[in-house]
Formats: structure tokens, sequence, C-alpha cells
């Protein structure tokens, strides 16, 4: 039984495509591609060319790129087991949500459907990861968060942090910082015109202001 998958670039081109293609549903850029990898278009396009020869993406020179049925789900596939293993990390392990990525990183690529079944059941069928996104299911269901950042509410208006956009760590340890986890109460006291930041209350509590960047990076369930 092979337990680690001997293609790891290709899985990680395969879960860009598919992080990109909910933005661009038509097609994607090989350079939104290249950002993301941080790599060169050249090495881009001769990755496309080899995922379109094994039918995992569409592929027409200026028409983008789209991921096929099979690469779809090879893709969320690799998220699945990315956010899973997070749970597990967090959760089972005692490690922090600002430093999980880059293991999880790791163990995505695990090809075991048994290990990560099983693994699924261990942890519960979790839904969510400790970022907020959201787990697919065996089947590579996904129900994503709706499109609300806390910079969407006005004045007097509340919500619920439910997910971040930017889950680096600096970005994880500032929000931590500010109790602006998940779970948090938060309530915009007020709006300033000249930089758009906002006074906040969190959990009832007055605690200051927050940049209009911070806000857009974080997913809000209105309350």
């Amino acid at each position: 039984m092979q337990i680690i998958s001997n293609s790891f670039t290709e899985e990680n081109y395969l879960k860009a495509i598919h992080k990109l293609s909910r933005k661009n549903p038509t097609g994607v850029s090989t350079n939104s591609i290249a950002e993301v990898m941080e790599t060169k278009a050249s090495s881009v396009t001769d990755m496309v060319k080899k995922l379109a020869v094994k039918k995992l993406i569409n592929y027409k020179k200026y028409q983008g790129v789209t991921l096929t049925e099979k690469g779809r789900k090879a893709a969320v596939s690799v998220v699945r087991k990315h956010r899973l293993w997070e749970v597990f990390l967090v959760h089972s392990l005692g490690f922090k949500w600002d430093n999980v990525h880059e293991i999880a990183e790791e163990l995505e690529h695990v090809q075991s459907d048994e290990l990560v079944d099983k693994l699924d059941k261990y942890l519960g069928f979790p839904k969510y990861d400790p970022h907020g996104d959201p787990i697919p299911d065996s089947e590579g269901n996904i129900t994503y968060h709706k499109d609300m950042c806390l910079s969407d509410l006005d004045p007097s208006e509340a919500g619920v942090v439910v997910g971040v956009k930017d889950s680096s760590s600096s970005f994880l340890q500032y929000i931590e910082k500010m109790k602006l986890i998940l779970g948090a109460k938060v309530r915009v006291e007020e709006i300033i015109d000249f930089d758009r930041s906002m006074s906040i209350s969190i959990n009832g509590k007055l605690v200051g202001s927050i940049s209009e960047s911070v806000a857009k990076n974080l997913y809000i369930k209105r309350t």
C-alpha cells in the first residue's frame, strides 16, 4: 500500500489551481499560478502541460487553466487531508494554530484513504479546520463561508468570527493577542473615515481599534 505520494509538486499545483478557481472559474492564468507557487511562468507552463496529458486539467494557451473532474477530486482530496491534519495537530497534539500549516503541508500527501477516513472519524468528522476553513467530506463536498468580512459591517453591527483569510503566522499571532479568535463576538463601535480603521468591542468589552487590513482578513457571521 502506497502511503506517501511521489508527486508532491503535482498535487501542490492542483491545490493552487483549485484555490484560484474560486475567483476565476472560467480559467486561471499561468501567471496567477506562478505567483501562488512562487516560481517562474515557464515552469508553470511545463507543469500544466504535464497535468493536461494526465487529464487532470484543461489547458489551452492564452485561455487559462481549469480542472477536470478528475483533477478537482485530486485537489479536494489534498485540501481535505491538509485540514484534517491541522485539526489533529491542534486539538490532539496541542500545537498552536499559527504553526501547523507547514507540518500539514507535508502530511497532506499521504495516499492512504483508509488512514484519512479513520482520522476523520477519530476527530469526530469536523466541519472546519482551526482557521475556520471548511473541510471537504469524503465525497468531496465543501460548504464555504459566505464572503462577509468584518470590514463589511457598519457601526453598531455585530458578528461572530468564523474564519481568517490570512493564515500567516504573524497575522494569527496578532489576532490571537487581540483575542479576535474563532468564536469571538465582535461589535463595530465606530469606523474612522480617514483610514477606515475600526473601533471594536470583543465579547462585550471595548478593546480599541484595528486597521482596515485586519478587518478585511476576518470572516464574520452576522448576528
